[in-house]
């Protein structure tokens, strides 16, 4: 197993309160990620504690893990890692209360036998967070701790700003990881490596060269075991607010003073007080047909599963250039895309008919899903006589250079990230309450939901939202089959 880089994991060994052990994110990400960075070496030293409402005991819930490590890890689980991470798990029902947990994550310090740091992750419901954290006050586990949370941060600016006040009589702010799985993404990390150490890029990162952005997150996917959920919430506050808008802090922010978690925290604040209220006229919500026959939703719902939406930043950078959102439950396609559309120029000297401007701007397109690419079109000369141009695109992905199995999930890297104290890819309660302020307009008026037909791309008002210009998804030229290098 190669070495790990000094400096890449925590200083501490880590006990690790778990709530929510037993349930789905646990089951799919937390507790495979947390095997992997353990067994791979990134931890010096861990222990963690299972905590959740099913009333079982420490073989039970050891029998569980290994389930889904079997069933959800990405790599190859090894008998003698499995046997390491099995003795570093433990499990406090719920009901046990807070001298039990406080026990337990003693007993965890004292098997490390040195200076240890606390990590607790609320994979639980929102109703639920609250009473795990005034347990951790209740059991003393505040101090040397940090928290993970997982969205929604409140539903509106009143429910945020109320629930960070009730976080903060327990814990401080810098001790609360608010976690955007979007973020952990390397494609999203490398947005900032593309921007600010080419000297190509940043000079024409603004409005005298870009036309207009566009931020696509559509999904196949249904409701899945969310339906109660997803009701109460709705497609804008469960990923525009909670994900598309820290997507566009990243591309947007100006460069930070250094690439340290405070400047970069800061950057990202300012788009967030720079964006200018969301107008509900320049919003499309939508709902696809038999979403209100499905179990546990209103039959007279107005819950959106679709919105689609125009937003500005008004700054020097980015003034006057369109920012588009997008997303939405049961669409044709499974996509994560940022793309930038540059100015065409001012004026062509190629002759009629030669095929310049027919197939639109250049683009620049970064794809976040898990395997990291990029793509930049551009026109060019088709071979033979006279003048004729086609659509020819560069295209980059991870796998080209060898080092795709390097890559740490999401999860995985957000995790560690908390553990060394790195709160880059964190969101911050102020960037979280002026995002609900924003907001404010179009929750107090949304426009009326478009029913949309399951399998396409939405209300055909989207089109009218983003005119003159289109949407880049559907692709009209597929990403080019890649090729594994090395090994």
């Amino acid at each position: 197993m190669a070495k790990i880089p000094p400096g890449v994991g925590p200083r501490f060994p880590q006990v690790v309160v778990l709530f929510g052990a037993t349930g789905d994110l646990a089951r799919r990400k937390l507790l495979p990620g947390l095997y992997h960075l353990t067994s791979a070496g990134f931890i010096p030293g861990c222990r963690i504690i299972g905590v959740s409402l099913d009333d079982i005991d420490v073989e039970t819930f050891r029998r569980q893990a290994r389930g889904a490590l079997d069933e959800f890890s990405s790599r190859r689980v090894t008998e003698p890692d499995w046997q390491d991470f099995a003795a570093c798990l433990d499990y406090v029902p719920l009901s046990a209360g807070p001298e039990a947990l406080r026990a337990a994550v003693e007993a965890a310090e004292q098997s490390l036998g040195t200076e240890c740091r606390r990590l607790h992750y609320l994979s639980v419901p929102p109703s639920a967070a609250l009473p795990a954290v005034r347990l951790l006050g209740a059991a003393g586990l505040v101090e040397r701790a940090r928290i993970i949370m997982e969205k929604p941060f409140g539903t509106d600016l009143q429910s945020a700003v109320t629930l960070n006040a009730r976080l903060h009589e327990v814990f401080a702010e810098e001790q609360i990881y608010r976690i955007d799985h979007f973020l952990g993404k390397e494609p999203a990390q490398n947005i900032l490596a593309f921007r600010f150490a080419n000297g190509l890029f940043e000079p024409i990162w603004n409005r005298n060269f870009i036309d207009h952005v566009q931020i696509d997150v559509p999904e196949t996917l249904g409701l899945g075991k969310r339906a109660a959920f997803y009701e109460q919430t709705g497609a804008y506050r469960d990923m525009v607010v909670t994900h598309l808008f820290q997507i566009l802090a990243f591309m947007a922010m100006e460069p930070p003073t250094s690439l340290e978690p405070v400047p970069i925290s800061e950057e990202k604040n300012k788009v967030f007080r720079s964006m200018l209220p969301i107008q509900p006229d320049e919003v499309v919500r939508g709902q696809y047909s038999g979403y209100r026959d499905e179990e546990g939703i209103d039959p007279d719902s107005d819950t959106e599963t679709f919105i689609a939406l125009k937003c500005h930043i008004d700054n020097w950078r980015w003034a006057g250039v369109p920012f588009y959102l997008r997303t939405g439950k049961r669409l044709a396609e499974g996509q994560r895309i940022i793309s930038i559309a540059f100015r065409e120029p001012p004026k062509s000297m190629f002759p009629p008919n030669s095929g310049v401007g027919s197939q639109g701007p250049d683009h620049l397109t970064f794809d976040l899903a898990d395997a990291s690419k990029m793509s930049l079109s551009f026109y060019g000369k088709r071979p033979g006589p006279g003048m004729r141009l086609d659509k020819l695109s560069l295209q980059f992905a991870m796998t080209d250079t060898g080092l795709a199995g390097e890559v740490l999930e999401a999860y995985e890297r957000l995790i560690l990230d908390a553990m060394r104290g790195d709160r880059t890819l964190f969101t911050t309660a102020e960037g979280i309450e002026r995002l609900w302020e924003v907001s404010q307009p179009l929750l107090e008026a949304p426009p009326p939901v478009r029913l949309y037909q399951q399998g396409s791309w939405g209300p055909k008002a989207v089109h009218q939202l983003i005119a003159p210009h289109a949407w880049r998804l559907p692709f009209e030229r597929a990403w080019r089959k890649q090729t594994v290098q090395g090994g």
